[in-house]
C-alpha cells in the first residue's frame, strides 16, 4: 500500500465494521392535530421531525422557537482551552453567552435553535491582504444571517450574539432589516488590560517601536505575550468593537448596562440571561424591529457615540444600519450637527485623556451613564422603545436609582481605587478637564465630497491657543500600504512630513483598514508632527492628525488620486468650532493658494502608481462595484437593491442598444418584506 495513503488512513480498528444500519427513533409522538395536518406547511410538520430526531423531548414542543444568532468562532473543550483557535478572542467565549440565553429560553417553556456566521479580526488582518475582505464581509455576512433567520420560518424572535469590528455592525444590519420580527442584540464584551503590560491597541505598534529603536525584541516580545490578558471579548479600547457595543446599547438593541461588560464573568452570562427573557417579552408582546429602529433612535446612537468619542468607522455602521432598517440616511451635515452639539463625556484609551481601559467605563455605569449626563443637556430622544419593552425614559429612571449602578461605581472607587466619575464625566468636569469633541469633518480642493478626523485624537501640544491644528507641508504621496509602513520603520518618514496613502478606497482595497499607520504614529516620539491623508478608512484607534474617507476615492477620479510628492498640502483644524480644510496649494518652492493648488490638480493625470491593488478578489470587486452604485463611503458602503437594479436594467439597455438588438428587460425590485 501507497505510504502516504498508509499514514492518512490509519489503522483500521475492529468497531469501524460494525455499522448500524436503522434506529429505533425517539420515543414518544409529536403532539400534532387535525388542524395541523390539514393546513400546516409541510416544513412546520417536518421540523418537529427533525427537533425530536435531535434530542427534544417532543412533548416540549408547542413552546416559541428562538432564534440564537452568533458569531462564535473556534472550538472550546470543555475546560475552556482550544481544540481549535477562533479568529480573535472576540467570539472565543460567544458560546458560553448563547448557551446561558438557551438556558434560559428552556426554562421558560420554548424552544432555543442556534446558527453560526464567524466574523473575522481586523487586528490579524492588519497590513496583509486579508484586510481587503474585511468590510465587505460585514454585508456578505448580513445577508448570510438574515438569510438564516428566514429560513427557520416558525422563530418566534431572534437574538444576536456577536461582538468585534464587523460581526457585531453585521449583527445589527441583519436584524435592522427584519422589520417585523423581535430582535435583542447580546453584545459580546471585553477582554481584561494586562495587570502590567500594554492594551492591544498599543501592542500592534511593537514592529514600529523596535525599528526606530524605541523598545528592544525582549521588551517587544515578553508584551506581546501578555496584551490579550483573558481569552474572550473585544480589545480594551475604544476602538470600532467597543464604539459598536455602545452604539447597539444606543440604539435600544439591547438590556441596559449590557455594552462593555467583561467577557466570561458572571455579570456578562447574567446579560444573556436578561437578553433571552427580554426577546421572549417581546415576542408575547409583538413588539418589532421597525418599533425599536426609529428615525429617533438613529440620533440618539449619534449623539451617544459623539459623548463617548467613539469610532469613526461607525460614520460607516450606522449609516448602514438605517439603510437596512428603511429609515432617514445620516450625511456629513448630521453627523457635524451632532458632533458641535454633543460635548465628549468619556475618558477611555485610546484618546484619554485618561487612559482607562473600557472595563472601567462598563462600571463607572457605562451608556446608561452617559446618557444620565445626556437627558439633562435635552439631547436625547427619551421616548423611543427599548429592547426591554420600556421607553429609554423609563429604562433612565430606573438605572439612576438601582442598585445596579450604586454598586458597580461603588466597586470601582474602593477595590480599583478609580474615582468612577473621572472615567464619565458631567459636561461640566468634560469641559474643565479639556475633553474636546470628537469628530470633525474637513472638505477641500483634495476632498470635494469629505472627509473624516477624530479631532480629538489631534496631541494638544500641536495645537494653537485657540484649538486650531495647522500643518502646512510636502506631501509623500504612497499607492500601497506597505510601502508607507516601510517608510515609517525605515526612516522614509519624518517629523513635519505629510503622508498621503491613496488608491485605498472601496474600489482599490475594499477601503481597507490602515491601524498600522496610524497606530504607530501615536506611539512614535515624532507621531504627532505627521499628518496623514488617504482615502481608505482607519481603526476605532485612529488617532493624530489622520484624516481619511477622503471622498471621492482617488480610483473613482477624486482629486486625492493626483497629488505628487513634493506638492504643498495645507491642513486646518478647529477642534473647538469642528470645522477643517484641506487644500493642495502648490507645488513650488513655496505655498500658494488653493485656487492655485486647484488648477494644477485639475490639469493633472492621475497618479501614475494608481491601481486596484493586484490582489483583490473578484468578491471585493464586486462588492466595491454595487456600493458604489448605492451611493458609497458616505452612504455606509450598503447595497441600493433598487439603485442596482435599476443601473444594471440601463446598462443592459444600452448594450442592447449598441448591439441593435431589443432590450427586453424587467425586473421585479420590490419583494416580501421580513
Amino acid at each position: 500500500m501507497n505510504e502516504r495513503i498508509r499514514n492518512v488512513m490509519g489503522k483500521d480498528d475492529e468497531t469501524y465494521f460494525e455499522v448500524a444500519t436503522h434506529a429505533p427513533g425517539p420515543v414518544g409522538a409529536l403532539p400534532l392535530t387535525p388542524e395541523m395536518l390539514l393546513h400546516a406547511p409541510s416544513g412546520d410538520l417536518f421540523g418537529w421531525s427533525q427537533n425530536v430526531g435531535m434530542g427534544w423531548q417532543p412533548e416540549r414542543l408547542k413552546g416559541r422557537e428562538v432564534l440564537l444568532l452568533g458569531t462564535q468562532g473556534g472550538i472550546r473543550n470543555e475546560d475552556g482551552t482550544p481544540a481549535a483557535l477562533g479568529y480573535h478572542t472576540g467570539h472565543w467565549e460567544i458560546g458560553l453567552l448563547m448557551k446561558a440565553a438557551a438556558e434560559e429560553i428552556t426554562k421558560a417553556g420554548h424552544i432555543p435553535f442556534a446558527g453560526y456566521v464567524s466574523d473575522p479580526c481586523d487586528g490579524r488582518s492588519q497590513g496583509t491582504s486579508g484586510m481587503f475582505d474585511s468590510l465587505p464581509y460585514r454585508n456578505d455576512a448580513a445577508i448570510v444571517m438574515r438569510r438564516l433567520i428566514r429560513s427557520l420560518p416558525t422563530r418566534a424572535a431572534v437574538v444576536g450574539v456577536a461582538t468585534c469590528d464587523k460581526g457585531l455592525p453585521a449583527m445589527m444590519l441583519a436584524l435592522a432589516g427584519m422589520k417585523r420580527l423581535p430582535g435583542v442584540i447580546v453584545p459580546g464584551g471585553v477582554t481584561l488590560p494586562p495587570t502590567q503590560g500594554e492594551d492591544a491597541g498599543k501592542i500592534q505598534t511593537i514592529g514600529a517601536r523596535y525599528a526606530n529603536g524605541e523598545l528592544s525584541l525582549e521588551e517587544a516580545a515578553d508584551l506581546g505575550c501578555r496584551a490579550c490578558a483573558t481569552p474572550g471579548g473585544g480589545c480594551q479600547f475604544l476602538g470600532t468593537a467597543g464604539t459598536a457595543q455602545v452604539v447597539a446599547e444606543a440604539l435600544g438593541l439591547t438590556v441596559p448596562h449590557a455594552a462593555l461588560a467583561p467577557s466570561g464573568q458572571p455579570v456578562w452570562t447574567e446579560m444573556a440571561r436578561q437578553s433571552a427573557r427580554a426577546a421572549m417579552a417581546l415576542a408575547a408582546s409583538g413588539m418589532t424591529m421597525n418599533e425599536l429602529l426609529t428615525d429617533a433612535s438613529i440620533r440618539n446612537a449619534m449623539v451617544v457615540h459623539a459623548a463617548f468619542g467613539g469610532s469613526t468607522n461607525l460614520l460607516l455602521h450606522i449609516p448602514a444600519i438605517a439603510a437596512a432598517a428603511g429609515l432617514a440616511v445620516p450625511d456629513v451635515a448630521d453627523w457635524a450637527a451632532v458632533n458641535r452639539a454633543v460635548p465628549r463625556l468619556v475618558s477611555v484609551l485610546p484618546n484619554g485623556p485618561i487612559p482607562h481601559p473600557t472595563v472601567r467605563a462598563f462600571l463607572a455605569g457605562g451608556v446608561p451613564e452617559v446618557m444620565l449626563h445626556l437627558r439633562k443637556l435635552g439631547v436625547l430622544d427619551e421616548a423611543v422603545m427599548t429592547a426591554s419593552g420600556v421607553t429609554l425614559g423609563e429604562t433612565l429612571d430606573w438605572w439612576e436609582t438601582s442598585e445596579r449602578r450604586q454598586r458597580m461605581r461603588a466597586y470601582l472607587a474602593d477595590r480599583e481605587g478609580i474615582d468612577p466619575d473621572t472615567v464619565i464625566y458631567s459636561p461640566e468636569r468634560a469641559r474643565a478637564a479639556g475633553l474636546a469633541p470628537t469628530v470633525t469633518f474637513p472638505t477641500g480642493n483634495i476632498a470635494p465630497e469629505g472627509a473624516v478626523i477624530k479631532s480629538t485624537a489631534i496631541d494638544p501640544s500641536v495645537l494653537d491657543e485657540a484649538g486650531v491644528f495647522r500643518h502646512v507641508g510636502r506631501v509623500k504621496v504612497f499607492t500601497a500600504e506597505r510601502a508607507a509602513i516601510r517608510a515609517i520603520k525605515t526612516g522614509g518618514i519624518a517629523a513635519g512630513d505629510i503622508l498621503a496613502l491613496v488608491g485605498r478606497g472601496p474600489s482599490g482595497t475594499g477601503m481597507e483598514e490602515t491601524y498600522q499607520l496610524t497606530s504607530a504614529l501615536k506611539h512614535l516620539s515624532y507621531g504627532k508632527q505627521v499628518s496623514l491623508l488617504t482615502d481608505a478608512r482607519f481603526s476605532g484607534v485612529s488617532t493624530g492628525a489622520c484624516i481619511g474617507h477622503i471622498g471621492p476615492e482617488a480610483l473613482a477620479g477624486g482629486p486625492i488620486g493626483r497629488l505628487r510628492d513634493g506638492d504643498w498640502i495645507d491642513i486646518r483644524i478647529d477642534t473647538r468650532k469642528l470645522t477643517g480644510s484641506i487644500h493642495m496649494v502648490g507645488c513650488g518652492e513655496s505655498p500658494e493658494t488653493p485656487d492655485a493648488g486647484s488648477a494644477i490638480l485639475a490639469a493633472r493625470t492621475p497618479h501614475p502608481g494608481l491601481a486596484e491593488d493586484p490582489d483583490l478578489p473578484d468578491d471585493t470587486r464586486l462588492w466595491a462595484a454595487l456600493q458604489a452604485v448605492s451611493g458609497g463611503t458616505w452612504k455606509g458602503c450598503v447595497y441600493d437593491t433598487d439603485r442596482i437594479i435599476q443601473t444594471l436594467e440601463a446598462g443592459m439597455r444600452a448594450l442592447a442598444s449598441e448591439t441593435g438588438e431589443a432590450a427586453a428587460i424587467s425586473v421585479e425590485t420590490k419583494g416580501p418584506g421580513a
